[in-house]
């Protein structure tokens, strides 16, 4: 029997890229912000210097140390044992960081397969039976079932189901079968 799949995005989902944000902001700026003060911000609104997030995501470096995001790993490896896993990610918006996200990959989820990663430029390619995305851009188009995970931008938006962490998508995808 085939298995299911799953695409499943990197920053603001397996990446905790809004804590990097943060840790970049202060070290730059000396000012500790919390993750608190991002929530219902924009990417361009987050930081009162506009674009700072892009700034960050196009300097080299920025993707190497990101944090993983709390229970990733463990619920990564539990899926994987009932589904085809995809880690998919927009890189191609940030070109530097192709290299830095297969290291990161290859350092926190080695048992991910260089097979089983996506970099590409727009999400609209992949045909997987689910997605598991912070951004509403790449699920709004997508053809299968869609989870939005939680991420200060966007909270306003309900039209996908939702979930808050790791513990939540296990729970949901054990709910659907």
């Amino acid at each position: 029997m085939k298995k299911m799949s799953i695409a499943i995005d990197m920053d603001g989902v397996l990446a905790d890229v809004e804590a990097q944000f943060l840790k970049w902001y202060e070290r730059d700026f000396g000012v500790k912000m919390k993750k608190e003060d991002l929530v219902g911000k924009t990417e361009h609104t987050a930081f009162p210097e506009e674009g700072m997030i892009h700034r960050f995501a196009h300097t080299e470096g920025f993707f190497l140390d990101v944090p993983v995001m709390e229970d990733a790993v463990e619920a990564v490896k539990s899926l994987s044992e009932k589904f085809d896993i995809y880690i998919v990610s927009a890189a191609m918006e940030f070109p530097q960081s192709l290299s830095e996200k297969l290291k990161w990959l290859n350092i926190n989820f080695p048992f991910i397969s260089w097979r089983q990663i996506v970099f590409c430029g727009d999400k609209r390619i992949i045909n997987t039976d689910y997605m598991i995305d912070d951004h509403i851009k790449n699920l709004d188009f997508f053809k299968g079932k869609t989870i939005l995970f939680h991420a200060f931008h966007n909270v306003s938006y309900n039209h996908h189901d939702r979930v808050n962490n790791w513990k939540e998508v296990l729970e949901f995808l054990d709910k659907a079968f």
